[in-house]
């Protein structure tokens, strides 16, 4: 039976402030964590027993998922830290090293390995996925999306021969200069020699270190150019594109949740709204407990947070508000990621609540 194991110890320096108090995987989604939606995967492809990683905030992703049976599946934990001045504090040790230190513990990767990045949202067939790496003969396999050329220097890219076994990699190249337009999506089919051949107690990384070594031992290693969504929360302005298409409804099995009320408005329970005197036009979602009051247009796509209070004559227009999120009167957002402490432009530039030159009045709901 395949295993799962999901990488999910990054500190997700690149989205911050989103990964202020939050690890990278717990970053919502329609209201749910990334990572939820790669458990809710995993199981219904029959990947039960899953490991994962963690070292910073990680009581946060523990105390959330727990054990996995609410989504029938059993899930472990392998806490990457070290003790400095008699505390321990988070240290990661490198997605291989990762694999290994699991390993070295209680052997958990007898069996071939899917492993994937706790930061993305997928709809992979991983059962074609798997059986073509063992209808292969593959020690190791990489997923792959082939890109635009003028993309390519986005990600980290595959080089394969004719049979598609894997031959050099670049890593964010120049169009010009990309020897393939086959994009790295962070996942890996492996089988547990794999794993073995990662140093020991070694800070290691799989596309950097693991993957060239398999490479230079011509062990059986090939990449799969698949076709599925794969959406990637690499930077802030990934962020708020992706909210997007997930709104617009262009990612299968993430659905709206609430009650639609009218076309393309889903509303949660216990709302407060002046229907009357609103313009509301979707895709639009106003969580449970939202308070919009008289004269407030909101243009989707849009996310309006539980607890989210939107002022008089303010303009919401394909906006993400944070639960618990306060609309000053008057206000005119537009493609923005807006919490009760900061708010996000689509190009990933952060503004403060508080600052002197701060263009925007909001806050937090419960003050």
């Amino acid at each position: 039976m395949t295993k799962g194991m999901i990488l999910a110890a990054g500190q997700g320096t690149r989205v911050r402030p989103l990964t202020s108090q939050l690890p990278k995987p717990m970053v919502p989604i329609l209201g749910k964590p990334v990572m939820e939606y790669l458990i809710e995967h995993l199981a219904r492809y029959g990947v039960e027993d899953i490991m994962v990683n963690v070292a910073f905030n990680h009581w946060k992703i523990e105390n959330y998922f727990g054990d996995g049976r609410r989504w029938g599946v059993n899930i472990g934990y392998s806490y990457e830290g070290a003790r400095e001045h008699g505390e321990i504090v988070p240290k990661a040790v490198g997605s291989a090293g990762a694999l290994r230190k699991i390993q070295d513990f209680g052997g958990f990767f007898d069996d071939t390995t899917l492993v994937m990045c706790g930061d993305a949202v997928v709809d992979l067939d991983i059962g074609a996925a798997v059986h073509e790496h063992k209808a292969k003969g593959a020690k190791a396999s990489v997923v792959t999306l082939d890109v635009p050329r003028d993309q390519v220097k986005n990600y980290g890219v595959v080089v394969t021969d004719d049979d598609g076994r894997v031959q050099s990699f670049q890593e964010k190249p120049a169009p010009e200069e990309a020897l393939s337009t086959l994009a790295s999506t962070g996942i890996y089919i492996l089988e547990p020699e794999v794993i073995d051949m990662v140093p020991p107690d070694t800070v290691y990384d799989i596309g950097s270190e693991l993957f060239p070594k398999l490479v230079e031992e011509r062990v059986p290693f090939f990449a799969q150019k698949r076709f599925f969504n794969w959406i990637d929360i690499g930077r802030l302005a990934d962020y708020w594109d992706v909210s997007q298409r997930v709104l617009r409804g262009e990612v299968a099995q993430m659905d709206m949740p609430g009650r639609e009320v009218k076309p393309g408005v889903w509303v949660g329970l216990n709302t407060s709204i002046a229907w009357d005197s609103v313009q509301i036009v979707g895709p639009v979602f106003i969580g449970s407990g939202v308070r919009i009051e008289p004269g407030v247009s909101i243009l989707g796509p849009t996310w309006i947070g539980h607890g989210s209070h939107v002022r008089a004559g303010s303009r919401i227009e394909r906006c993400i508000l944070q639960e618990y999120t306060r609309v000053g009167e008057g206000q005119s957002f537009s493609e923005l990621i807006v919490s009760p402490q900061f708010c996000v432009d689509r190009q990933g530039v952060a503004h403060y609540l508080g600052e002197d030159d701060c263009p925007y009045r909001w806050g937090d709901a419960r003050g």
